[in-house]
């Protein structure tokens, strides 16, 4: 045996309560402030697939921040793209994902004991101060409206332990949902060296959030008066997001302003069933452009449904097969955005697998797709399976129905 090294035989009972001991350290840990490993807390989610683009047709307004992007929040369509994966810093946009953690992570009912180092954080403040108490609710609030740094430390610290490893959560979550090119080293946005994401990677959390009923609340809230703990002290706050009072449909999302990002914003607006996500991040005119993306694409493109998960897209004869004819579901709701006055050019087609098919066929296998073409290139597309168990027919079977 190597120098160093040793082996530890154990009863099978001792092995149990270890395994037990090690299980009750990580439930715990996040509350007793153990920082959390980093490979753990959340798993990749199949049901928020990457954006899709849609090739150029409508000629689009003219931007002039670093970055920009537009994307149809109920397709993931993308009508708009200027260089959306180049690095930036984000500023407090950064706290659209801060939110989406404590949401997921926090009891909104739990009350934070403000620290010192969070008090003494700079920038955009609620005004706390250490050892005064707040509930994780309000103090959320505080951080969306008023984009509160002092606040986003107290919920980070009071979440994860400490701001690191609520960076960590972060972090984790944006790989999960595929924002890939995105590293955050704090949860409020100030200025740091490794802390940087991009106007996809923003689209993409935003998207995500929508799916949260909170999250759509806090970030269409014009104003709200901030309590603290049994009522020690009220202070109303208002959005930073200028657009929700000035531009029609205006429901989210997020502002942010540093020296090195600039001014950058992410904003969002729904009308008659459409919802878009602009993103410009070092803007000249960030309320200008930002509501110059988001009208042209009410005003350019319409929302289809092509497909429903619980409607079958498709029946498909199966030679040799029980049954002998199937229904195809899709794997989720397949919504596409086409411009106004070009529907025409859209069209659907079914791809089956013919290997997939080689009897038998698992319920819920992926057998082909359901794809979808704009001007003969296929944009978006969705996996298409049986429900039922597809098993090799009898061959006196076969014979009775040819009688």
């Amino acid at each position: 045996m190597g120098k160093g090294l040793f082996r530890v035989r154990m009863k099978p009972w001792c092995w149990l309560l270890w395994g037990g001991g090690l299980l009750l350290l990580l439930l715990v840990g996040g509350r007793l402030g153990v920082e959390l490993p980093v490979g753990g807390g959340y798993r990749r989610v199949e049901r928020y697939p990457p954006l899709v683009y849609l090739p150029p047709v409508v000629p689009p307004p003219r931007i002039n921040a670093g970055a920009a992007i537009l994307v149809e929040a109920v397709s993931g369509m993308i009508l708009y793209a200027k260089n959306e994966h180049e690095r930036k810093a984000p500023a407090s946009t950064t706290k659209i994902m801060t939110a989406i953690v404590a949401l997921e992570k926090g009891n909104l009912q739990d009350v934070v004991t403000v620290s010192p180092r969070a008090a003494r954080t700079g920038g955009s403040s609620l005004g706390l101060r250490a050892g005064e108490r707040i509930v994780l609710g309000e103090l959320l609030e505080g951080v969306m409206l008023r984009s509160a740094n002092d606040g986003s430390v107290a919920l980070a610290e009071h979440i994860g332990g400490s701001e690191q490893n609520f960076a960590r959560l972060m972090n984790m979550k944006a790989k999960e949902i595929g924002a890939l090119n995105t590293n955050f080293c704090n949860a409020h946005g100030l200025t740091a060296p490794n802390h940087y994401s991009t106007a996809f990677d923003l689209a993409l959390m935003t998207r995500y959030g929508f799916s949260l009923p909170e999250f759509v609340r806090l970030v269409g809230t014009r104003e709200e008066a901030v309590e603290w703990y049994q009522g020690t002290k009220t202070r109303q706050v208002r959005n930073t997001n200028r657009l929700l009072w000035s531009f029609a449909g205006a429901d989210g999302v997020k502002t942010g302003t540093t020296n090195r990002a600039g001014y950058c914003l992410v904003a969002s607006a729904t009308r008659d069933g459409r919802r878009f996500i602009a993103v410009v991040l070092n803007s000249p005119d960030r309320w200008g452009e930002a509501a110059r993306l988001l009208e042209y694409g009410f005003n350019n493109f319409s929302l289809k449904l092509l497909a429903k998960a619980e409607t079958p897209a498709v029946k498909v004869a199966v030679p040799q097969g029980y049954p002998p004819e199937v229904a195809l579901y899709p794997r989720r709701d397949l919504m596409v955005v086409l411009p106004k006055g070009k529907e025409g050019e859209g069209q659907c087609r079914v791809h089956l697998d013919p290997a997939a098919l080689r009897l038998p066929v698992k319920a819920g296998a992926t057998i082909g797709r359901l794809s979808f073409y704009f001007q003969g290139q296929e944009v978006d597309w969705v996996e298409l399976y049986p429900r039922e168990r597809i098993r090799r027919d009898f061959w006196w079977r076969r014979l009775w129905r040819r009688q």
